[in-house]
This record gives structure tokens, sequence and C-alpha cells, in this order.
């Protein structure tokens, strides 16, 4: 399986797929580049050089037991860049990984970046503060927490099996193949590391990352988004990018790329071709 290796020792996990233009995703928590298949299936598909990895601590990567916060997941991917020799690429970020998308750019800038996605994404801020009042309280983190350090495995299965996909919504049709592939990527996470990865995801503050996008940016969020709320998150983000594009999903859950499957592509493959 390819790996790099970074300055740390850590070793990264990822998937190379197609030839043409590269569009590299960044996966969500506690999941691993997986769950970003079927986009980069699509995309590989119509002419596109596909890379996703698996975030430290996740997946078939290294756990260390430290660096598991936004500065070195996107220090990380910007080891991944250098490596491959990626130029002009495309960024596509979901959810935690929209939030590596934003830390990269605000860290690395865009000298080999040509485009950027955010789906779901976590930006700016998902903790509620004083200056983020739309915010989730820290009794919300505090609690998954709790639940993760009493049974992982089963509050795994809990948020797959309901928010997540929106499987706990009246007529949803649930998916047991999604339900299961969603908690296999989790437990194949480091007990630590997506611990940690909890507080990355919700206590960082993207602001001043997103003030730093200079490349067309689409930013993508479903409505009835459970798990990273669209008035905290993309409604925010769409102001702090300048020139951004927001779309929005009606009725759209936190999982468009298996829920919206369809639309998804199509939107992602018209926005790379502009």
């Amino acid at each position: 399986m390819p790996f790099i290796t970074t300055q740390d020792g850590t070793q990264i996990y990822y998937k190379d797929w197609g030839t043409g233009q590269p569009v590299v995703f960044s996966h969500g928590w506690p999941l691993t580049v997986d769950a970003s298949e079927s986009q980069m299936f699509f995309l590989a598909s119509n002419g596109f050089r596909c890379i996703g990895h698996d975030r430290r601590g996740h997946g078939r990567s290294s756990q260390p037991w430290d660096g598991n916060e936004m500065d070195t997941y996107a220090d990380d991917l910007a080891e991944l860049f250098e490596q491959l020799d990626l130029k002009d690429a495309v960024m596509i970020g979901h959810s935690t990984g929209g939030g590596e998308v934003a830390r990269f750019i605000g860290r690395h800038g865009t000298k080999r970046v040509a485009n950027a996605v955010l789906m779901g994404a976590v930006p700016p801020l998902m903790l509620k503060t004083d200056a983020n009042l739309g915010g989730l309280p820290m009794e919300v983190f505090d609690g998954s927490r709790e639940q993760y350090l009493a049974d992982r495995s089963q509050f795994f299965l809990d948020a797959a099996s309901g928010p997540f996909f929106g499987f706990n919504r009246p007529g949803a049709k649930v998916s047991q193949g999604l339900i299961q592939s969603w908690w296999r990527q989790g437990m194949m996470s480091g007990h630590k590391n997506a611990y940690d990865c909890i507080k990355a995801f919700s206590e960082t503050d993207f602001t001043e990352d997103l003030k730093k996008f200079d490349v067309p940016t689409l930013i993508i969020h479903g409505d009835d988004d459970q798990i990273v709320p669209i008035g905290a998150s993309a409604m925010l983000s769409s102001k702090l990018v300048w020139g951004s594009t927001l779309k929005v999903y009606p009725g759209g859950s936190h999982s468009l790329g298996d829920t919206s499957k369809d639309e998804l592509n199509k939107d992602l493959l018209e926005f790379l071709k502009q």
C-alpha cells in the first residue's frame, strides 16, 4: 500500500487513482479516505487524478500519540503535496477535512492549489463563544467525549445509525451497508487520536484561514445537517471567503457524498471543469 513518511516519522496512507489535474480529498471524523470513494471514482472516471489520505491516527495511517490537531494535520497534507509533487490541485474537504483544507491554505498558501471545495465543513468555528453565539455549546462536545470513552463502538454505531446520514428522519431510506462501513472506518481510528480530534474539529477557529483563500471556492452544505449546523458554518464561511459560491442542498444530510451522491458528483464535476 502507498505511504508517505512525515518529518516526525508518521506514516500516512493514501490512494491515488486516475490521471489528469489532481483532486485531493480530506475526510471527516473519525473516518478514512474510503468515505470519499464514490466521488474519487466518479471524478477519476472523468479525467481527473484523485488522491485521498487517511489522516494521522485514522484508518491505515500511523497512530502517533501527539500531533492530533489542525496545524499538524495541515502540515501532513503539505508533505503529501510535496512528496507527490502536486500542482494546480483542487482541494475538497468534508467536515473535519474542511477544517484541514482551511488550515492548509492558512499555513501553506495556494501556490499548489487551483480551487477549493468545503463540503459540510466545520469552519469557521463549531464551538459557541462570546464571539460565535451561533455555535454549539461545549456541553455537546463534552458529552461526545464522555460517550466515546464509555463505549466508543456503540457511540460510533449510534452516530452512523442516526444523525450522520439523517437516518433518524421520518421516511429516511436507511442503508445498513453505510452504517456498517461508517462503524468499520471509525473503529480503525486510534483511540487517543479520534478522542483528540474531537477538540481539533470543534475548538479550532478557522476565521483567519478562510480570509486567506484566494482561489475559486465552492461551499456546499445540507440545510438539514445535524452534525455541522449550516447557520454557524457554511453561511458564515461563504461571507469570509471572498468570491466564494454557496450551494445549499434542501433537506441535505451531513454526508452528501452518500445521501445526495448523484447531485454532488454532478456539481463537483461542473465546478472542476469551469
